[in-house]
């Protein structure tokens, strides 16, 4: 008898996608009532939901309980094996648990239940087993089953936890649309994150304020514009009225095109005369994201920030603009 040839990895990797696909339809056709009962569980939950698993679905679970915290659920993951050592004193009254476990008798799981069923607290189990130990002590069961895993000796877990993963993406999805968060809600719990950025970064968080503003007042020398941004290191200066409301700005631009002329006495000049009387302006409260997009549409680099009655309050740069990271 000859040798097997063995399958190309490029063959292999496609068996495992269209297996671990399919996988993840047949659940669809398997979601109902049990899993509504989960999301109101979740719902009305008045203190966190608890997640644990070993092993493989363990990860798993930190995935889902990571999932559910930035959809605004309080969650955390607790390993089972460190639940017999003082961790489950983590789990309180008010709290929901989700378990995880492919045969549904993980044993450091069911050794966690004693505690889960004194308190109290509701068991959401995720498994391949509706018929074992875990599933009949739960209140809700998904059935997470699959035909094989992957691994062609049907040992190594991954058909079965890509199966997990996507249920648990499923509940906590349902959750956030149940709770009606929007984006700006999303960004809160991801202040860090670019979209956060995007979402609640405002200019006044990060424009020039005060003294860091190049400001001179209507009927200045050309020649004081060109000291006041090149002390400010900003390449605009802001024209104001005696109240302090924008009458117009010099940028360096402007002043490139003037010295380009013959005969210019720059000492004589007046910043009336140079500057440009309609720039454009932001509000302080304007997303940093708005900001961006419109020094890129309007090719300008330098926008003077004014309240409502068009008093400079700062002046941002589209160097601080992109520094933000809410580009």
């Amino acid at each position: 008898m000859g040798r097997m040839i063995p399958m190309s990895s490029i063959e292999e990797a496609k068996r495992v996608l269209r297996l671990e696909a399919e996988a993840v339809r047949v659940l669809a056709d398997r979601v109902g009532p049990s899993f509504d009962r989960a999301v109101e569980m979740i719902m009305g939950c008045r203190g966190r939901v608890v997640v644990t698993g070993m092993g493989k679905s363990g990860l798993v679970g930190r995935k889902i309980a990571a999932t559910l915290a930035s959809v605004g659920t309080p969650a955390l993951y607790i390993h089972p094996a460190e639940g017999g050592h003082g961790d489950i004193g983590m789990i309180t009254r008010g709290d929901v648990a989700i378990a995880l476990s492919r045969s549904g008798e993980t044993e450091e799981v069911l050794a966690m239940l004693p505690a889960v069923k004194r308190l109290g607290v509701p068991l959401i189990t995720l498994t391949g087993r509706a018929d074992s130990t875990l599933a009949r002590e739960s209140e809700v069961v998904l059935d997470v089953s699959v035909t094989e895993e992957a691994c062609e000796m049907d040992l190594v877990p991954t058909t079965s936890t890509t199966a997990a993963l996507a249920m648990g993406d499923a509940l906590s999805i349902a959750v956030l649309k149940r709770r009606g968060l929007g984006p700006k809600d999303y960004a809160m719990f991801h202040p860090a994150g670019s979209l956060g950025r995007k979402l609640i970064l405002r200019v006044e968080d990060i424009m020039r304020r005060g003294p860091e503003v190049a400001t001179v007042k209507s009927g200045a020398a050309v020649r004081e514009a060109i000291i006041e941004m090149t002390e400010k290191k900003v390449g605009a200066t802001c024209i104001v009225d005696e109240q302090g409301r924008l009458a117009g700005i010099m940028t360096d631009h402007d002043l490139r095109r003037i010295l380009a002329k013959d005969n210019v006495d720059v000492g004589r000049m007046k910043v009336d005369e140079h500057m440009t009387a309609t720039p454009l302006t932001v509000r302080p409260e304007m997303l940093v994201a708005e900001a961006i997009r419109l020094t890129e549409t309007k090719s300008v680099s330098v926008l003077p920030v004014v309240d409502a009655n068009r008093v400079v309050v700062g002046l941002i740069h589209l160097h601080d603009l992109l520094r933000s990271g809410a580009a």
